[in-house]
């Protein structure tokens, strides 16, 4: 196996971190699993309430300004550096710029073999897993269904509507193999 990024790319609660977790299980190596919640976790909680930073709005809108622009360069830079030096990584992240987004990705991880999966899921069943999960704001997961989609080209969809994140993992593996 010669790939050395996995960068899983969906909406809010389409099932992405299910994924990239049973990934790491049925994948023979190790692989780290890094997901754009890691990036807005680690930043400062004024980070995530200013306009610098990250906003997200009542109605499930997510505003990025300069500031988080700039750490989220460093960190996909981060993660790309990590995979020159060696580690296997699965990403999880949401392209709320769609093709703009995957490009900044494909730049960073010039050189390196990747595979580009979508992760999708109607958005109907994806409001209701973000209802479930009671961590995001409501309305986050249907407006990004398709947004994070647009102009973005994939080696492989997959489509966790009516399909659990093993049995996803294990097309993805087979697409490795």
């Amino acid at each position: 196996m010669t790939t050395q990024v996995i960068v899983l790319n969906g909406g809010s609660s389409s099932g992405k971190s299910g994924i990239a977790r049973c990934l790491q299980e049925v994948l023979p190596d190790p692989w780290l699993s890094l997901s754009v919640d890691t990036l807005v976790d680690a930043m400062p909680a004024k980070s995530r309430t200013s306009g610098e930073g990250i906003e997200f709005a009542p109605d499930g809108q997510v505003n990025v300004g300069p500031e988080f622009r700039a750490l989220d360069e460093a960190w996909t830079q981060g993660v790309a550096a990590m995979a020159r030096a060696g580690a296997r990584i699965v990403v999880d992240d949401v392209f709320l710029g769609g093709a703009a987004s995957q490009e900044r990705w494909r730049k960073a991880l010039a050189g390196l073999d990747v595979l580009w999966v979508g992760v999708r899921c109607d958005s109907a069943v994806a409001a209701g897993r973000e209802i479930a999960r009671g961590d995001r704001i409501g309305g986050m997961a249907a407006l990004q269904a398709d947004v994070v989609h647009e102009g973005v080209r994939y080696d492989l969809v997959v489509d966790t509507t009516h399909t659990e994140s093993l049995a996803c993992a294990r097309t993805i593996a087979a697409h490795l193999a």
